[in-house]
């Protein structure tokens, strides 16, 4: 029997609690999960990748079926590498919706093997996104119940 691979890509600078949650509900819908941290040119990020990567190994450390890799280049390729059968995203608000289609179109174009399923963020966690939590925190304000216990560390860390 073949394994079952979901591959959860993202920036996540930083991981929030949201994207936990996604990454659980993924895990648990498949044998093996891989969280791949993938550069964004049109960003500019806080946190280097290998501190992303770091922080999202410890935010993720109670999935034992989760690994966290770092990679660049196109997703589908990346996917299609790894064995995976198919992508797995989340979705806040109606903006998430649309960008997220047109990006599984051309996934699905590059690498008609791969499905990508849509997971609908839970409202507690609808508002929340890395750009957010980055500006509350920059300004001194509390990431608590927002960040993993290590990213809350992290970014108080670099903006003292």
């Amino acid at each position: 029997m073949s394994v079952r691979r979901v591959l959860c890509p993202g920036s996540f600078d930083p991981i929030t609690n949201g994207h936990v949650d996604i990454i659980e509900r993924a895990a648990a819908l498949f044998d093996e999960c891989i969280v791949a941290i993938f550069r964004n040119a049109a960003k500019a990020p806080l946190f280097e990748v290998r501190e992303r990567v770091e922080l999202c190994r410890q935010a993720l450390a109670h999935l034992p079926n989760v690994r966290v890799e770092e990679s660049d280049g196109l997703l589908a390729d990346y996917a299609r590498s790894r064995g995976v059968s198919a992508l797995a995203k989340g979705l806040r608000v109606v903006s998430d919706f649309e960008y997220e289609v047109q990006m599984a179109h051309m996934n699905k174009r590059l690498a008609p093997e791969v499905e990508t399923i849509f997971l609908v963020a839970r409202p507690e966690h609808a508002f929340l996104s890395s750009s957010i939590v980055k500006d509350v925190a920059r300004f001194g304000g509390d990431v608590s119940g927002l960040v993993p216990e290590p990213v809350r560390r992290a970014l108080e860390a670099k903006f003292r």
